[in-house]
């Protein structure tokens, strides 16, 4: 008998089922009406926001007649809050929900469980939204998708802006019951994922090492994976017999990475890296896998990053590690313009296990420069044959290489292919690209990945301390907010949660002081560009410890810009330790970058990004770019950048440093690293065509992956050389050093 606070709509399906459809409208009504579901029934939640509803969705449907939760309209059914979805049983489908302003109270937003006996099986989620559904805690780890039991789909969703730690989409092994399942995620958009700035940042993970010897069937295709960036491994593969297949990745960072498992095909997916810093390919590890009919271009990623990398293995590896490369077919798949693909990758005295028993045929290397091959070790147990390349290759490949003898020219759907029939090497002539209108869902829009500085409205700004108040408070992303001449003492810290502009009418024209610890606050959605300002500390509190910039002191979930370019930032000397950037703890900037700006008179540091002290693989920001600035007179360092750990999941840090003047920086007492440039574990470092003056040294310590240290052109005068330390490596350090100058002079 149905409760009277039910609406119920009656109609017939096939087989003469009677199939009931329920409206419900809170969640007592879902409860009343969940019990009652039989074969073929509907249950509709009615348009709203639903906060704090932790859905559990059982029942036992057929083939025929599956039991249906879907909204009264899809898109208008919002669940926030502390939200999430279970469902259990057999033959169920979920469609048209949204997840978003909040995160889930458990492990997972969408759960294909009640709990570790209770899984579902032949159950569909479809046309669902989950969008920055993020706990606040950015370390804090959960799914969004966590998917048990057998013969379940995940198909046409919309997922964008997972921000905390832990795997978008994994299939789990977890169980007897949850192997050799045969689930298909196909036809989903994965939207936007920042860099996470440590491991855990994966967007489809299937198995775990622990159950990698075990088959999973999974099939994943014709998913779009735009701007996926959280880590070096886009897709993580560690289990068996997987099928990943007609997948575009564009301009993702990282690898479809083989990474546990044996017996997984990747065939007919398309690569598209538009020359994108780290951007990615196949990393290849493990037995009997098979690469085929891929297309792979404008990838600029190297190492475990690279375009395509064959992996070492370690001898009678452990189930965690890295296993040798056995019996790897490699054939018809097409490279063009990728920078890296790196042959027995990661050698070194642990993973000497070379590959073997493999082959390599047929495939098409074009490339605009140079060749892109770097061999590690033996790769005799690699057999190529067949392969065609417009560049002369390596010699211990060449014999398994013929020139390209053909013009190459895009078809219609924007890939490359020779001219020439004649040429067989290569993807064959029906590889389709997934279109994104072809994923997700068509009622959620797919915003750009980032709001640009600059991109919004103009507004002029009297220079009054209450008039830039309310500018930044009713400003709106991408936004500029112009400032007239004068002087503002702001007397209250500015909170910055919105991506805005904030420069000068005439460039030093307005000076801005400010009588809190700090003039601006970078918050969760926050990203700020300065321009043309003259910044000072002269009204600042006198105590130690003040800044002109700082973010949220702990809890950012989300990734934050800071640009400055020609200002001034003067008489940060109060009290000691007056720096002029700190960030908090757990903050992650995606760029900082300073530009023709003067810094003058500091009793603390410019950059302080070295809050993640825990040695965890964590860190403060992924590009830091100096270029033209002047920095004279400062007691602390220019940086002291921060990534400690083993861990070698990141692309960064970067630390790109050019033309930039530094005098009488970094010998104060209290800066205890005793160095103008601190850097620790950063990846990539380029320091050139600067000039360091009366100046604490440039120290480095390298510390895993394998870092990128450049430092050359740079004149130091009365400034010791370098200091470049490896902590993980024996023998002499790794860093480039050329064509650097170093002076004696009478200091005036």
């Amino acid at each position: 008998m149905i409760k009277p606070c039910l609406t119920i709509i009656c109609f017939f399906m096939s087989f003469s089922v009677m199939a009931e459809t329920y409206l419900v409208k809170t969640p007592a009504e879902y409860n009343d009406a969940v019990v009652q579901l039989q074969p073929g029934d509907t249950l509709v939640l009615k348009n709203g926001v639903w906060n704090d509803f932790e859905i559990l969705f059982t029942g036992s449907g057929n083939q025929q007649n599956p039991i249906t939760l879907t909204a009264e309209t899809k898109g208008r059914v919002i669940l926030s809050g502390e939200s999430n979805l279970r469902l259990a049983g057999k033959y169920l489908h979920v469609s048209g929900l949204v997840f978003k302003n909040g995160y889930t109270p458990s492990s997972a937003v969408i759960e294909f469980r009640r709990n570790k006996d209770e899984l579902a099986y032949h159950s569909r989620v479809s046309q669902v939204v989950i969008d920055n559904y993020n706990n606040p805690d950015k370390q804090e780890s959960d799914y969004w998708v966590a998917m048990y039991g057998k013969h379940n789909r995940f198909d046409h969703n919309h997922l964008v802006g997972k921000r905390n730690k832990g795997v978008t989409v994994a299939v789990r092994l977890n169980s007897e019951d949850s192997q050799e399942n045969y689930h298909r995620i196909d036809h989903n958009y994965f939207g936007y994922r920042p860099v996470f700035g440590s491991n855990g940042g994966e967007t489809l993970r299937i198995g775990t090492s622990h159950y990698s010897l075990t088959n999973s069937f999974t099939r994943v295709d014709h998913n779009v994976f735009d701007n996926t960036n959280g880590e070096v491994e886009i897709i993580s593969v560690k289990s068996g017999k997987n099928t990943l297949a007609n997948n575009l990745f564009l301009e993702a960072r990282g690898t479809l990475t083989l990474r546990h498992g044996n017996g997984n095909v990747v065939e007919n997916n398309v690569f598209l890296g538009n020359n994108v810093d780290h951007t990615g390919g196949i990393r290849v590890i493990n037995k009997d896998q098979v690469i085929r009919n891929n297309y792979l271009e404008g990838l600029t990623g190297y190492r475990f990053g690279s375009g395509f990398t064959v992996m070492n293995g370690v001898p009678n590896s452990s189930i965690n590690r890295y296993h040798q490369v056995d019996n790897a077919v490699i054939e018809h798949n097409t490279l063009v313009n990728v920078h890296h693909i790196q042959l027995a990758a990661g050698s070194d005295a642990e993973r000497s296990a070379v590959p073997i028993n493999s082959i390599m045929n047929n495939n098409l290397i074009v490339n605009d420069e140079q060749q892109p091959f770097t061999v590690f070790d033996d790769v005799s147990g690699i057999r190529f044959e067949g392969n065609i390349a417009n560049q002369q290759v390596l010699p211990e490949l060449a014999a398994g290489f013929a020139p390209l003898k053909s013009d190459v020219a895009r078809r219609d759907n924007g890939l490359l292919f020779p001219v020439s029939s004649t040429v067989q090497a290569g993807v064959s002539d029906d590889l389709k690209i997934v279109d994104k209108s072809e994923v997700g869902v068509p009622w959620y829009p797919k915003v750009p990945a980032i709001i640009a500085f600059d991109s919004g409205k103009q507004h002029s700004v009297a220079a009054e301390p209450q008039a830039l108040v309310d500018a930044i408070s009713n400003a709106e992303n991408g936004d500029i907010l112009v400032l007239e001449k004068g002087e503002i003492v702001v007397p209250r810290l500015l909170n910055v949660d919105k991506i805005l502009t904030i420069r000068a009418r005439e460039p030093q024209a307005t000076t801005l002081s400010f009588e809190r610890t700090a003039l601006f606050e970078i918050d969760n959605g926050g990203s700020l560009k300065l321009a043309g300002l003259v910044i000072s500390g002269k009204d600042s509190p006198d105590a130690a410890g003040n800044s002109v910039v700082r973010t949220r002191k702990w809890g950012m979930i989300e990734n934050y810009r800071f640009e400055m370019t020609n200002s001034v930032i003067t008489d940060l000397d109060i009290n000691h330790s007056f720096d002029f950037f700190v960030t908090g703890k757990g903050a992650f900037a995606d760029v900082i970058r300073l530009a023709d700006n003067q810094f003058n008179n500091i009793t603390g540091h410019i950059l302080v990004l070295d809050k993640e002290i825990e040695d965890l693989g964590v860190y403060n920001a992924e590009y830091v770019i100096l270029d033209d600035n002047v920095f004279s007179d400062v007691a602390g360092s220019v940086v002291s950048l921060y990534r400690g750990g083993t861990d070698e999941s990141t692309f960064g840090p970067h630390f790109i440093a050019k033309g930039n003047t530094v005098k009488q920086t970094g010998t104060g007492k209290r800066n205890k690293r005793k160095a103008a440039v601190y850097l620790h574990g950063v990846q990539v470092t380029d320091i050139t065509s600067n000039t360091f003056e009366y100046s604490a040294p440039v120290v480095v310590e390298h510390t895993v992956g394998e870092p990128k240290t450049m430092i050359s052109h740079n004149e130091f005068i009365d400034t010791a050389a370098p200091s470049i330390e490896e902590l993980r490596v024996d023998g002499p350090h790794t860093a480039t050093l050329n064509g650097n100058q170093f002076t004696t002079a009478m200091k005036e």
